[in-house]
């Protein structure tokens, strides 16, 4: 239910009160939503063993190293604003990284009562509503009723919640979670980690029982170095129907003649400035 170093908050599969444990000796890696199998130690303590089969991960990498942030979740949640304004780079990394791992997607265009900001982001959240992303505008301080939506696509579903810094992503969960304030106490508390509050992940129930939020610390970037380049271009849901139709069979959809999805996009059939930051994402010149 919460991670922060090798200390973790479990919820056992027979109930009752949660657990701490940590991992002991051979490094465990393990992250909230893994289903883990722990035992307990002669000092009283708990120490997790292994590690179950995931389902999906939400991840990022670099070169040198990746990051699994959560692992077996239903959907993400992910969250942009136009106040401070949304890095679309970001987000595009952000859909790639879950489309390529299997996880639907739910956008949420937050600070609605902005009415000047909102508009300006509005009509770039279309084009990606027109990919089948679905969008919800919400204003979690000024206007609780847009969050009845939300709280219907939550409902009996692990969401873990995404968003760069500054999107309003803690308002959110105060509204969604009252108690998250003090949950987020006492998970501090168990797992011994101080002021580091707001730097690890947890999972919060929702007032049904059954549903979970997955917080996690907000980023500025989210490196994808672990896809492929067909993974990349197979998670461009408006790249699906041209490929296969480039005159070259190891097209790399950049300046090579013939190709089908660049002149989609200079037909505007391919949203042009996805595509130009598709060609940034897969490093070409």
């Amino acid at each position: 239910m919460a991670a922060w170093g090798r200390h973790f908050l479990l919820a056992p599969d027979h109930g009752g009160e949660y657990i701490t444990a940590m991992t002991v000796g051979r490094r465990v890696d393990c992250v909230v939503g893994d289903h883990v199998v722990y035992r307990h130690a002669a000092n009283g303590e708990c120490a997790i063993e292994r590690v179950g089969p995931r389902r999906n991960r939400v991840m990022r990498s670099d070169a040198f190293r990746q990051k699994i942030i959560a692992a077996n979740v239903d959907q993400a949640a992910v969250l942009i604003s136009g106040y401070p304004a949304f890095d679309e780079a970001l987000l595009m990394r952000l859909l790639l990284g879950l489309t390529a791992e299997g996880i639907p997607v739910l956008v949420l265009v937050t600070k609605q009562d902005l009415t000047r900001t909102f508009s300006e982001v509005q009509a770039r959240a279309r084009v990606y509503e027109k990919l089948g992303y679905p969008m919800l505008p919400i204003s979690a301080l000024k206007d609780p009723d847009s969050l009845i939506p939300v709280r219907k696509r939550l409902t009996g579903k692990r969401t873990v919640l995404l968003g760069q810094s500054g999107m309003g992503k803690s308002t959110l969960l105060n509204a969604l979670v009252p108690s998250a304030g003090q949950q987020t106490s006492e998970i501090s508390e168990a797992l011994a980690s101080g002021r580091h509050t707001t730097t690890f992940s947890r999972a919060f129930l929702l007032d049904d029982g059954q549903s979970w939020l997955i917080d996690t610390p907000g980023f500025q970037q989210f490196e994808l170095a672990h896809l492929s380049h067909w993974q990349l271009l197979h998670a461009m849901p408006e790249f699906r129907p041209y490929l296969g139709h480039c005159r070259f069979n190891d097209c790399m959809h950049h300046d090579e003649p013939g190709c089908a999805i660049r002149a989609a996009a200079e037909q505007g059939r391919i949203d042009a400035h996805r595509y130009r930051l598709f060609q940034q994402l897969a490093q070409y010149d």
